[in-house]
């Protein structure tokens, strides 16, 4: 999908990696109905698409990942009601498409990642900062509600007691304390991160997806209680994995000492 300049949500594919970029730097990427429609839009494209093997959520300019929504087009989007639950519904959708996206997705973060931004972070499976980075939820700023899926996929990542120190402060955090309760997988200079990033792509892209499918259904899986976890489900994905052409090709290279190629089947 070719970029435009001007799109406030841009969606890109490179190979195997796929991209969303939050693309309204003038407002430290803050998110309009539009932008949630769009993003909903490209994750089921990307869901579908064979060929698509990571994905990693960025913001442009530097300055933000994502910082909550635009207050800009509260008047406009909402107003009333109606247009309230219309917002709620559409960004919720995209965050749970997110959340449950099939393949691996990275948040490559640079400058603030704010409340809605912590929100997408949180649904991504890895997070890699630039060392400008700053993370807050100030919704007790704002006397905004937040409810148990807010609040628990961010207690999945760094326990719940953080989390509520998360919320209870409403204070920015720096990138060195994101890495040390475990929020990010690593912090690195500017001119690190996006080459970090790309490596770390390339490499999941060489692996067996149908094993890393697994891994990621299995992850989430484990979000749920026991009592409603589909172990069946799962059971049958690691047996698809040994019955995959790829488990055998894996075997193959292995004994050949060279790189495996795999198709996913």
């Amino acid at each position: 999908m070719d970029a435009k300049v001007e799109e406030k949500l841009i969606g890109r594919k490179t190979g195997a990696v796929a991209e969303i970029i939050f693309n309204n730097p003038a407002k430290l990427n803050a998110v309009s109905l539009d932008m949630w429609e769009k993003a909903g839009a490209l994750l089921t494209d990307y869901t579908n698409d064979a060929d698509v093997r990571v994905l990693v959520v960025s913001g442009a300019g530097g300055k933000a990942f994502v910082s909550g929504a635009d207050i800009s087009k509260f008047e406009s989007e909402r107003s009333s009601q109606e247009a309230v639950e219309r917002y709620a519904a559409t960004s919720l959708a995209a965050y749970d498409a997110l959340y449950m996206f099939p393949k691996p997705t990275i948040a490559k973060i640079t400058g603030y990642c704010v409340g809605g931004g912590m929100n997408l972070a949180a649904c991504c499976d890895l997070r890699f900062c630039n060392d400008r980075a700053r993370f807050a939820i100030p919704a007790a700023k704002l006397g905004l509600g937040y409810g148990p899926v807010g609040v628990g996929r961010l207690a999945e990542i760094i326990g719940l007691s953080r989390t509520m120190e998360f919320f209870y402060s409403a204070r920015q955090f720096s990138a060195e304390e994101a890495r040390q309760m475990g929020l990010v997988n690593d912090v690195l200079p500017d001119h690190m991160l996006d080459a970090a990033v790309d490596d770390l792509t390339s490499r999941i892209s060489e692996n067996a997806p149908l094993t890393i499918a697994s891994i990621k259904a299995s992850a989430r899986e484990l979000g749920k209680l026991e009592s409603e976890r589909d172990d069946e489900k799962l059971a049958q994905m690691v047996q698809a994995c040994f019955d995959s052409n790829d488990y055998a090709e894996g075997r193959r290279a292995f004994m050949e000492k060279r790189k495996p190629n795999f198709t996913g089947t």
